[in-house]
């Protein structure tokens, strides 16, 4: 089901070498240097001294986040290293700065402002390190009339549109069943990160808006209305543009089926035994079975609710017909297309867990092998000693900045 991490395995790390500051928190930013650090780079999660990421206190096993391991934390930082600074501490800045001398990337998603505040700012940082890359991430970015809003997940999900055209015209808006926004905005940092890596010339400030990374992926959408003048309506498990496209009841559950093409549609009504409806004047041309898609869907649920939605899936795609039966996150888990792939890695029981974790890798391979890291998630301050001591700090000085309260 999932490889057990024992010793590094073979991969491609196409980021190795560079080094990368994760100053973030809970999942928009975690999820950008989850990826970075599977492509390779070594990532440092610097966290606030005495309650590090809030996700370590999130997650669906109460003890673990009383023990600051939640699984919320687990999920996206695997292979990080973790170090501890108060940024509102004079030395604690000091050490932000020793630790940007040697960093390639920052990465941040704190609030416009909150970085300049604290008096570690992209320009006060770009003149510890002209080369740095500073990836701020943010809800509404760093500019305009919403740069100061608060913003979770669900709040960039409603503004960006994206709930009111989730569900149908019954249950909408509706939020989508994971966090998209703070996902989505994840990867458009890392996807912005890696490109600024690859500039000629290093250095930069990176603005990356959830919202505007979210409205960037509905194109589809935002185009039917900007050059179509067709408003975006919640169509349920349809698919508006073709017919029949969507969700099929069946006898044990719901089958996708995506017949968009014309030859597609007369394999599967041929395949089910329905030529009848080929010669319907009402299915006759794709527009028309566009309109009277709920009357389709009636007809060839008829025949779909003699068969599972497994068989139906296997039988429709061995004649050409797109299907797939709408499977549960324990079964798509469970299946051999993503249990034979290598998506899914174990670690055994960090320090501070009580057994082996299982998590998500990133859903890429590089020349057949699955990007990997050897370390499971770490324990708030795990990587002090070595990280600060590297930067000449002895122990006798980290046991004083402990004192101080600057880590």
């Amino acid at each position: 089901m999932s490889t057990q991490i024992k010793s590094k395995e073979s991969s491609m790390t196409p980021l190795a070498g560079i080094r990368v500051l994760d100053l973030t928190n809970v999942l928009a930013g975690p999820f950008c240097c989850h990826q970075l650090v599977h492509f390779g780079a070594e990532v440092i999660k610097v966290e606030a001294s005495g309650r590090g990421d809030l996700a370590r206190n999130l997650g669906a096993d109460a003890e673990l986040n009383r023990r600051g391991m939640g699984v919320s934390f687990l999920a996206q930082n695997a292979g990080k290293k973790s170090v501890t600074v108060n940024l509102k501490h004079p030395k604690g800045k000091a050490l932000l700065k020793r630790l940007v001398q040697t960093a390639d990337v920052l990465v941040e998603n704190f609030r416009p402002g909150v970085m300049d505040r604290l008096g570690v700012g992209y320009e006060v940082l770009k003149a510890e390190n002209p080369r740095l890359i500073y990836c701020a991430i943010s809800g509404f970015g760093q500019d305009g009339p919403w740069k100061d809003r608060p913003a979770y997940d669900q709040i960039i999900q409603g503004a960006s549109g994206v709930m009111s055209i989730t569900g149908d015209k019954d249950s909408a808006p509706l939020r989508v069943g994971y966090p998209l926004a703070d996902t989505v905005g994840g990867l458009t940092a890392a996807m912005a990160i890696a490109s600024a890596l690859n500039a000629p010339a290093r250095g930069g400030f990176i603005d990356v808006s959830m919202l505007e990374a979210v409205v960037a992926t509905m194109g589809w959408v935002v185009s039917n209305y900007l050059i179509a003048g067709v408003e975006p309506q919640a169509n349920g498990n349809e698919n508006v543009t073709s017919a029949p496209s969507g969700a099929f009841e069946t006898a044990d559950g719901p089958i996708n089926i995506a017949a968009n093409k014309d030859e597609q549609w007369v394999t599967l009504a041929t395949h089910l035994g329905r030529e009848d409806l080929l010669a319907d004047a009402r299915f006759a041309t794709r527009e028309l079975r566009k309109t009277n898609r709920l009357a389709l869907r009636a007809e060839l649920e008829q025949t779909l609710s003699t068969r599972g939605a497994e068989d139906w899936a296997a039988d429709l795609n061995r004649v050409g017909v797109p299907a797939g039966a709408i499977l549960s996150v324990p079964q798509i888990l469970s299946a051999p297309q993503v249990a034979e792939r290598g998506l899914l890695a174990t670690f055994p029981a960090p320090e501070g867990v009580d057994r082996d974790i299982t998590v998500v890798r990133t859903g890429v391979k590089f020349n057949g092998s699955a990007p990997t890291v050897v370390n499971p998630p770490p324990v708030l301050g795990a990587d002090n000693r070595d990280i600060y001591g590297a930067l000449g700090i002895e122990p006798a000085e980290l046991e004083r900045l402990t004192v101080e309260g600057a880590i």
